[in-house]
């Protein structure tokens, strides 16, 4: 089985020895996202909503690298270093998603990579 990385400038660069995405077995595997300005390398949000915005961003920049898009989504992880953030969370990654909805747990953690509040890391079908 092959394997092809899936990298592009239009979402943050990773910040370890990871790629942002990897095609393999007829899946997308994307790396956790989180609210950096892949222009600046910059948390630039002051709210929850702000930050899951610019997550979804970066993650819907994956998929487009990947020729996809959200509807091809089939499992998400969301990592809250507060599950009172929940609801705001939820209500924008909902917003990009229409209806085509993944499979989905949410998780609190104790703290998330650049001091934010968000990660989100998700697996699609892909051809």
């Amino acid at each position: 089985m092959s394997k092809q990385i899936i990298n592009t400038t239009s979402a943050p660069a990773p910040i370890g020895p990871y790629n942002q995405a990897v095609k393999a077995g007829g899946f997308l595997f994307i790396s956790g996202q989180i609210g950096m300005n892949p222009a600046t390398g910059n948390i630039e949000a002051s709210t929850i909503e702000e930050e899951t915005h610019q997550v979804m961003k970066n993650l819907s920049a994956i998929f487009v690298e990947a020729g996809i898009d959200f509807s091809a989504a089939v499992k998400t992880t969301i990592f809250l270093t507060d599950m009172a953030l929940f609801a705001a969370v939820n209500e924008v990654y909902a917003s990009y998603l229409t209806g085509s909805y993944p499979a989905r747990e949410t998780v609190a953690v104790k703290g998330l990579p650049r001091g934010v509040n968000v990660e989100i890391s998700m697996v699609a079908l892909c051809s």
